[in-house]
């Protein structure tokens, strides 16, 4: 059964979102502050966990960057709630580590539906790459060989093209912030211009096709299928 952690210091939204989890067929805990979301997540292992960005004791932000270094929680999803047009928490909570994010308010259909959409890319992003090949829709990504193929017709991309469609390609679904990607693909050490993933993404989408890469205004960019 999956298991679903939920931190929030709202008992009322807990208890709704507990609910209509449970009603689905999950196994769910709940936790009040970050803290107690943080002892719990570490005796469970959730394989996704609910984290609300304003919380006593340890916000969050907080519990998303204490998670994100232990190992074990590597294939854990972490999506953050967080109040409407919260642009800056939203930026900050995909950067620290969190996969996606839930506004609020959010109809109990909304919710359990965006839970099952992130499950669903894990499973499709941990059964999609066996060893150093990935394939994906129409496109198969070899990491080794440095090719991308859509059937026999290979997809000529520079060696940072290839490592940021790889970075994307590696999590559907999941929102990259352009700090994300600047840090993973180009490393800290490296100073570029704020147009460069503009451009790569442009080039992108040119050779491998408009539709598998999403903008996330303000945010960043995803890949779908």
């Amino acid at each position: 059964m999956t298991k679903i952690l939920i931190v929030d210091d709202e008992p009322d939204i807990l208890e709704f979102l507990q609910y209509n989890l449970e009603k689905e067929g999950f196994e769910v805990s709940v936790a009040n502050d970050g803290e107690e979301g943080l002892i719990k997540a570490h005796s469970s292992v959730p394989d996704l966990i609910v984290l609300d960005i304003m919380m006593p004791r340890m916000d969050g932000f907080e519990v998303c960057k204490e998670l994100r270094k232990d190992p074990k929680f590597d294939q854990t999803i972490i999506t953050f709630l967080t109040a409407k047009d919260e642009d800056y928490s939203q930026i900050a909570a995909l950067d620290l580590g969190g996969d996606d994010f839930i506004t609020k308010p959010v109809s109990p259909r909304v919710f359990t539906s965006r839970i099952k959409a992130l499950l669903r890319r894990k499973k499709s992003s941990d059964s999609n790459i066996p060893d150093q090949i990935i394939q994906i829709a129409d496109l198969v990504i070899d990491r080794e060989k440095v090719l991308v193929k859509r059937g026999e017709e290979r997809i000529e991309l520079a060696k940072k093209e290839f490592e940021l469609f790889c970075l994307l390609v590696g999590k559907p679904g999941k929102v990259f912030t352009r700090e994300e990607i600047f840090r993973k693909v180009w490393g800290t050490d490296v100073i570029v211009g704020n147009r460069t993933i503009d451009v790569h993404i442009r080039k992108l989408r040119e050779k491998v096709g408009s539709d598998y890469i999403k903008t996330i205004k303000g945010i960043g960019y995803k890949f779908e299928f």
